[in-house]
């Protein structure tokens, strides 16, 4: 939990709000036709891992539902850059 805890802080507390390039932004490009770098599919790969893994390891209806939301918020305002660090690609 002090992993999720310290990875939702992050993104929920970041001071310049809408103005990154998110996981939306790169999943829109994409549907758009428009090609991805190779750091913007790792990026890609890497958030799907970590939503995945989060989500699935959740047994709590209640909790897996917050926590579904808050990805929800990070896909949408976090900066895509976050999910290149070490820590997304375990």
């Amino acid at each position: 939990m002090e992993f999720k805890n310290n990875t939702v802080s992050r993104f929920f507390t970041k001071k310049d709000v809408g103005g990154a390039e998110s996981i939306n932004d790169l999943r829109d490009k994409e549907f758009s036709g428009k090609s991805l770098t190779a750091e913007e599919k790792y990026a890609l790969a890497n958030f799907d891992k970590y939503r995945l893994s989060i989500l699935n390891a959740e047994e709590d209806d209640e909790k897996f539902n917050l926590l579904y939301r808050q990805i929800q918020v990070i896909s949408n305002l976090g900066d895509w850059r976050e999910f290149l660090k070490e820590e997304f690609s375990k």
